[in-house]
């Protein structure tokens, strides 16, 4: 192997930051926002050959130097991120990657969750998807022999709308389990989300309420190094979370419908339902579009309840949340939360 010393890059240093921008720039690749751990290699004249660097459990960013290609650097790469993970007392992680980079990390353990064009999801760790949903069947006593529908909501925060496309679902179906995003990229932390949502629905009997686990993919967390056109790197997320969806969740958990509300004004959630819509036969799931719940003429919406907040427009607020989130909302974090939304300059 040639002359290579591994190096922890400082993050906050702008100057070892950039060296790793530029290095990742010759690839056509950037750093992406959320890393918090780089390493690199670097040769005898402190040059950088390589790097990788980890988003919580999320391997992203590897480049490696043509001449050094073949000089188990790769591993290397890797295992100084378990490691790191380890120290972290995290046992399970991700990769995105190019698809013509799958074989590579397979040959080091890795286990292909699912391919499409320009993206492929892997895992590697003490546990599988399929290991993970066999947990989730025994502890929420889920019966795979029912026929049953799932709709997966983030709630931040719980609404009327939420309330109303899962009371629709539960007529249509004989078992229902919501999904709630687990993912914390939102306002309200997903602890609050989920016991807002399980004790606004828990006079539903036919209803289950489940967090989404790992598996069901947040965009927060997908990848835009190798992937730099937001549209298509929009595309490969909406591929990736709907495939995951019906290869593994539908089949497991013996789902046959999803249920998705209209949506008139984001765009991104309108392309993702019409993703849902090309995916979800191919598993031979029906994907249900739901009209949302209107109060006043207008959508009840998350995003609508953030705004009210924000402009300190309480009663307005009343109308369109159960009672479980006003009570949430007047608790000591959720003032915390409504203050939070209020100085800042955009409800997210």
């Amino acid at each position: 192997m040639y002359d290579l010393k591994l190096q922890k890059i400082n993050l906050k240093n702008e100057e070892e930051k950039n060296e790793v921008y530029k290095f990742l720039e010759s690839f056509g690749l950037i750093l992406d926002k959320d890393v918090d751990y780089t390493v690199v290699f670097r040769d005898g004249n402190n040059a950088i050959k390589a790097t990788c660097s980890k988003a919580k459990n999320i391997f992203k960013c590897f480049a490696i130097s043509e001449d050094i290609r073949g000089e188990n650097i790769t591993s290397s790469l890797i295992s100084n991120l378990v490691d790191k993970l380890f120290e972290e007392g995290i046992y399970h992680s991700f990769l995105f990657t190019k698809p013509d980079k799958v074989k590579i990390f397979t040959s080091l353990n890795f286990n292909l969750i699912y391919k499409e064009e320009n993206a492929a999801l892997l895992e590697y760790g003490i546990y599988n998807i399929n290991k993970a949903l066999d947990k989730m069947i025994a502890k929420y006593e889920i019966d795979v022999t029912t026929e049953k529908g799932a709709l997966v909501m983030n709630c931040n925060p719980f609404t009327n709308g939420h309330r109303y496309l899962v009371e629709e679902a539960s007529k249509k179906c004989s078992e229902v389990i919501v999904f709630v995003v687990e993912e914390d990229k939102s306002l309200f932390p997903f602890k609050d989300r989920y016991s807002m949502v399980e004790e606004g629905l828990s006079d539903f009997k036919n209803v289950k309420v489940i967090p989404g686990s790992e598996y069901i993919i947040s965009s927060a967390t997908f990848p835009s190094y190798f992937i730099r056109k937001e549209d298509e790197r929009l595309k490969s997320y909406e591929n990736i979370d709907c495939n995951i969806f019906g290869e593994y969740f539908c089949k497991k958990l013996n789902i046959i419908k999803r249920f998705v509300g209209e949506e008139p004004y984001c765009n991104v959630t309108n392309t993702y339902n019409n993703t849902l819509k090309k995916v979800m036969p191919k598993y031979g799931v029906e994907l249900i579009e739901i009209e949302r719940k209107c109060y006043e003429g207008n959508y009840i919406s998350a995003s609508k309840v953030r705004e009210f907040i924000k402009n300190n427009q309480m009663d307005q607020v009343k109308n369109i949340i159960p009672e479980v989130t006003w009570k949430f909302l007047n608790s000591n974090k959720g003032k915390e939360i409504r203050e939070k939304i209020q100085k800042s300059n955009s409800p997210h």
